[in-house]
């Protein structure tokens, strides 16, 4: 079975710059060109979908200026990340909730979805200002208003863009073992993989890891 989706729960920037002596910032710059250069790889691979999870619900709670500073980088990169995934006809999504962010940046997400909209490549879903709880709970909230009744199947077609299929493996960075609230919906039947390096450390290698790592799994889905 191919992987479609990979999930990458991009954790330990802050750790890598620490080790590195180097100020918190640098980590997160560090990891948006890693990030770079893993969309470089998945798209070479032929992997349909691959989501970070960036930014969550709770990061608000770090530090004004360790935010302020992802906010203005989001706000810098953003559009010429999406000129050059149009480029590569890589396709982009922004997942989450748009509360809380500035409306700069939301304006922003939005044009650099509209530029490459028309990609038919890889499609890279960046979950930024997202909470899987709160993903399912404003679904529910959209189905009862739209179908008068809550179901796995009116939950799943008002998830944060429903075209995004479920998750066939979610890797961690960074040593830690757990999800974080990262796809609960679409991460159900997931294989899991956990990488004691440092999210920053990541290269384009990995992916090759990351599919023979999936190869070896069994997925059964319950039967």
């Amino acid at each position: 079975m191919s992987l479609k989706h990979l999930g990458i729960i991009a954790d330990g920037n802050r750790r890598w710059a620490k080790e590195n002596n180097l100020p918190k910032i640098e980590g997160h710059k560090k990891g948006l060109e890693t990030i770079e250069e893993l969309v470089g790889a998945a798209a070479m691979a032929g992997i349909p979908y691959i989501t970070f999870y960036v930014f969550s619900t709770e990061n608000w709670g770090r530090e004004e200026a360790e935010v302020n500073y992802i906010m203005k980088l989001a706000e810098t990169r953003i559009l010429k990340m999406a000129e050059k995934m149009a480029a590569n006809n890589i396709k982009l999504l922004i997942l989450g909730a748009r509360g809380k962010v500035n409306p700069t940046l939301t304006s922003l997400a939005e044009k650099a979805e509209k530029i490459t909209a028309d990609c038919t490549g890889t499609t890279v879903c960046f979950c930024f200002n997202y909470g899987g709880e709160q993903e399912i709970a404003d679904a529910a909230n959209i189905a009862v208003e739209a179908d008068g009744e809550i179901t796995p199947a009116t939950i799943r077609k008002h998830l944060y863009h429903p075209e995004v299929p479920d998750l066939d493996m979610v890797v961690r960075t960074s040593g830690e073992e757990r999800l974080s609230g990262f796809m609960l919906w679409r991460a159900a039947y997931a294989e899991l993989m956990f990488m004691k390096k440092y999210f920053p450390e990541m290269t384009g290698e990995d992916i090759k890891i990351i599919l023979e790592e999936y190869s070896r799994r069994n997925r059964r889905f319950g039967k």
